[in-house]
């Protein structure tokens, strides 16, 4: 029997999303009772969410077109789907503090450590535990990041993509605009806001599947990403 672990955030209103992004907002649509012309009913069953969101709520993955403006017609429906159907391995980068930079040396250690290597194709993910340590806090927004030079390392790797716990990949105003650049220029992409990290550490490799929805022109798109152990 499969293992599957899941790595998504629950998608909720109210739920913490980065800066100036929408807010999700939820509300019942349709209800059961007046599905079945209930007169006065004392009951409100849900039957239909409206859901109002960001493509870049809770677990999601980039699209290039997110990357720079350069990458306009890479949209997320466009991207293919061998990306986000990948092996996978997850590195331990627990010991990091709050904004405090990731560079390919800590991932080179990492790797060297636990007896893993990277693979053409592969979406590698950091295990920086910032989730249980600060989801919901005044702390969420403060997670360690990649440096540029590590980004550009792992797109030279010539992985599919990473995937981080934080709400952004690299250290907003640090290095975080520059990652995304260089994925797109590099032509990989990243998963923010994952989750059950620690559960892969020490485990080896893993199938990794984080579909996008086929979202016309999207810049990116929420997932149900999981880690497969067969």
């Amino acid at each position: 029997m499969a293992e599957i672990i899941d790595l998504s955030q629950e998608i909720y209103e109210g739920m913490p999303v980065y800066k100036s992004l929408p807010q999700v907002t939820m509300e019942v649509h349709n209800t059961h009772e007046e599905w079945d012309n209930e007169i006065n009913p004392t009951t409100q069953t849900p039957a239909v969410y409206k859901i109002q969101m960001g493509e870049h709520t809770g677990t999601h993955v980039d699209a290039m077109n997110h990357m720079a403006k350069q990458y306009e017609e890479q949209s997320i429906d466009t991207m293919p789907l061998s990306m986000f159907y990948t092996e996978g391995i997850c590195l331990d980068l627990s010991y990091k503090g709050f904004q405090e930079l990731i560079s390919s040396n800590d991932l080179k250690e990492a790797l060297r450590k636990d007896k893993l290597h990277i693979k053409k194709g592969d979406t590698i993910l950091i295990y920086t535990d910032h989730y249980r340590k600060a989801f919901n806090t005044d702390n969420w927004g403060k997670g360690p990041g990649i440096t540029v030079e590590c980004a550009r390392w792992l797109g030279e790797q010539k992985i599919s993509a990473f995937g981080v716990e934080t709400m952004s990949p690299g250290v907003p105003k640090i290095s975080n605009k520059e990652v995304h650049h260089i994925c797109g220029e590099l032509g990989f992409t990243h998963y923010e806001n994952m989750i059950n990290l620690y559960k892969l550490i020490g485990r080896g490799r893993f199938r990794f599947i984080g579909l996008p929805l086929k979202i016309r022109g999207g810049t990116g798109s929420p997932v149900r990403a999981v880690a497969i152990f067969e």
